[in-house]
């Protein structure tokens, strides 16, 4: 099971996504934790940021702590046992960051710079990468401020000068930038999330409503499912305390249920923890979300989100293949884009669900507008936004959703999505439905293992003003 956070909220005072599980009046935590302290000891906590935009305060004056004095990357292997970057920046202390990666990725994301040699690795080495860190941007980093976290992205993004930092890859850069930004928040000494909620000129923080991905499919797991993720979100709970406890217990209880219905073998779980039974129709997964939901005596209490991953299936005549594991295959499975709309609708009119990220294929644009026009639940672009801002305006243009999804996994440099600026950009027209339905922003932060996989930040922001 992996645990995700989904900051839904609304201005609606009945909507089903307004939890504040804590208010903004946040205790400061006693000191900042860095990168070498173990799990256990970290003291931030993953929170959800729903503000008004504002401009963080200016740094004082440099100190000794906050001077970059040497920056060192080296590759690691991540959870899914694959090369990954690891940054090392020092200042007075040593912060550390590693770069996480995903699965499925879309063909508009900026480059994650591997080494392409096949017999080591499979080609996935990222050694490049890291000499890109230790050659080029290390020496042109020293004595920094590490506090000035938009110049220091600045100066990477300029060496750089590609538009998908496919020069010294976007690995390379969001693996200093997120270093950068850790030793930002202990030279200022402050837990790490207050940092970036000064640098992102937020002023309310809340919990989120936490979101178990608890059914792999798709590329991460091995069975027939097309459909990548299914999620459920504890709406109804009280606290951040009772949702995780009611996520818990359903989680187990589809164990159950999964064990009873497929045997011993399907409880074998997908890169991401959840369950991979080996179905084919993406339906008796929800059929197996609710009634462990109601088993867990939780309806109405807990909702259904899905990441579809649609690009991940979508044919070269422009067809959708929920069959697309097993090739070749028959066809019975194959869906026009008009038919898999049609299908989508049905999952909404039958299920709690929520959210659906990704749809459709990441240049079906028709589709994804007529879905969004015909369903009142959250539309999350992905790979369809790939956190560009051109995108992002052509999204808007096109009404093709109602969500971004913010994924800092190789994208973008840390904080460029972030600064205030950016922000106020985004359409008002996205504000209705973004507020409504929820803004989902994706922001993996930790990486140290939480339920087999990534520990995740969300961060909520209200969008205002007009995007130019």
């Amino acid at each position: 099971m992996a645990l995700t956070f989904h900051p839904l909220s609304s201005t609606k005072p009945n909507n089903l996504f307004q939890k504040r599980f804590l208010s903004s009046k946040i205790p400061s935590l006693s000191s900042p934790s860095t990168s070498i302290s173990p799990p256990s000891s970290r003291k931030s906590r993953p929170l959800s940021v729903r503000s008004s935009v504002a401009v963080a305060p200016s740094p004082a004056k440099a100190t000794k702590e906050s001077i970059v004095k040497s920056i060192k990357a080296r590759q690691i292997i991540d959870s899914r046992g694959n090369p990954t970057v690891e940054v090392d920046l020092v200042t007075d202390e040593l912060y550390r960051s590693a770069v996480p990666s995903g699965a499925s990725t879309g063909i508009y994301e900026a480059l994650e710079l591997r080494d392409g040699n096949k017999s080591v690795y499979g080609g996935k080495g990222v050694l490049k990468a890291v000499k890109n860190i230790n050659e080029v941007l290390a020496p042109k980093l020293i004595g920094v401020d590490v506090r000035n976290q938009a110049d220091v992205d600045a100066i990477m993004l300029e060496f750089d000068g590609t538009p998908n930092k496919s020069k010294l890859g976007a690995n390379a850069i969001l693996g200093v930038s997120l270093s950068i930004c850790r030793a930002g928040a202990g030279a200022k000494g402050v837990p790490l999330y207050k940092h970036i909620q000064e640098l992102a000129g937020t002023k309310e923080l809340v919990m989120p409503v936490p979101a178990f991905n608890v059914i792999n499919g798709g590329s991460h797991a091995g069975n027939n499912l097309a459909m990548q993720e299914f999620m459920i979100l504890p709406v109804g709970a009280a606290s951040f305390a009772e949702a995780l406890r009611m996520g818990s217990e359903v989680y187990h209880i589809l164990k159950g249920i999964v064990k009873a219905k497929y045997g011993q073998d399907a409880c074998n779980v997908g890169d991401e923890g959840g369950f991979a039974p080996n179905v084919q129709d993406n339906r008796e997964g929800l059929v197996l979300l609710i009634d462990a939901i109601e088993k867990a005596g939780y309806t109405g209490k807990i909702k259904i989100g899905m990441d579809v991953a649609a690009s991940e299936f979508f044919t070269k005549d422009g067809k959708y293949d929920l069959n697309f594991k097993k090739q070749p295959n028959d066809g019975a499975h194959i869906h026009t884009a008009q038919s898999l709309c049609e299908l989508y609708k049905e999952f909404v009119r039958e299920f709690p669900i929520v959210s659906i990220e990704d749809p459709f294929d990441q240049d079906d644009w028709s589709s994804w507008a007529s879905l969004e026009s015909s369903v009142n639940i959250q539309l999350v672009g992905d790979d369809l936004l790939v956190t560009n801002p051109k995108r992002i305006a052509e999204a808007i243009q096109k009404k093709a959703c109602n969500a971004l999804l913010l994924k800092f996994e190789g994208q973008v440099n840390l904080l460029c999505m972030l600064k205030p600026e950016i922000l106020y950009r985004i359409e008002t027209s996205w504000k209705k439905e973004a507020v409504s339905h929820g803004v989902y922003y994706y922001y993996y932060y930790y990486y140290y293992y939480y339920y087999y996989y990534y520990y995740y930040y969300y961060y909520y922001f209200e969008i205002k003003g007009d995007f130019h």
